[in-house]
């Protein structure tokens, strides 16, 4: 019987397994059009019994389903501590305990199982080769990251010096003053907090200018690193064709 389940849990290749994963799939889009509902104003009270008692059925669901994984997984504690436990796990917990935080919105990651449902064996080839990209490209990534924020923090104290005294409240501190780092790097510029002294514009500049650079690198390392996983691919395939 465990394994029979077993079957059916883990494996799309049948039909009852792709009718469980079907299953599934269905009852977390339903639970996530319910949840989006749910953030309309002006709700009726019967919508709002309706759409509780949708997602009470749901979680319910969702606390048998991950309760059936760890019954027939042959190793619980792995799959419990694996991606896809954890998300099955945060899919019902915050919702069964009233933990004070909605988490329901990560049950779309677990629509992610729709790629092993569908075997879509080009989009696994190429989850590989951004993992290769990823490991190849980490160490810059990190050193990149880390000067990013060195340069965050300098874009902070650097905007509070020019416009503290011009504009007390919005840069009351170096805390105050980097959401407008935050927003002026990565040059998205919301607008809310501007710099109206002439050495702050100034400085604005070079932020700005430092900016590109922060939104561009991390692209290009990944570009760079996606070819050469490429490259390794192809060489991969060649050798294992070569007749030897």
């Amino acid at each position: 019987m465990k394994e029979s389940l077993r079957v059916i849990v883990e494996r799309s290749d049948t039909a009852a397994g792709r009718a469980f994963d079907l299953a599934v799939q269905s009852v977390i889009l339903v639970s996530l059009v319910a949840y989006s509902l749910e953030t309309l104003p002006g709700l009726s009270p019967w919508a709002r019994q309706t759409l509780g008692a949708i997602e009470t059925a749901t979680t319910m669901l969702f606390v048998a389903e991950y309760g059936l994984r760890l019954a027939v997984a042959q190793r619980p504690l792995a799959y419990a501590g694996s991606f896809f436990g954890v998300i099955d796990l945060l899919a019902f917990l915050p919702s069964l305990l009233s933990l004070g935080f909605d988490a329901r919105a990560l049950r779309a990651l677990r629509l992610l199982r729709l790629f092993r449902l569908l075997k879509l064996a080009r989009y696994n080839a190429a989850v590989r080769r951004l993992h290769l990209a990823l490991r190849i490209a980490w160490e810059e990534l990190v050193l990149f990251f880390c000067g990013a924020t060195i340069l965050l923090y300098l874009a902070a104290v650097g905007i509070h010096h020019f416009e503290h005294e011009a504009q007390p409240e919005a840069f009351a501190s170096v805390f105050h003053a980097l959401w407008w780092a935050v927003a002026t790097l990565t040059t998205v510029g919301y607008g809310d907090v501007v710099p109206v002294t002439s050495g702050g514009r100034a400085f604005t500049f070079l932020v700005l200018v430092g900016g590109l650079g922060v939104v561009a690198t991390p692209a290009g390392l990944v570009a760079s690193a996606l070819s050469k996983a490429r490259e390794i691919e192809a060489l991969e395939k060649s050798s294992d064709s070569d007749p030897a």
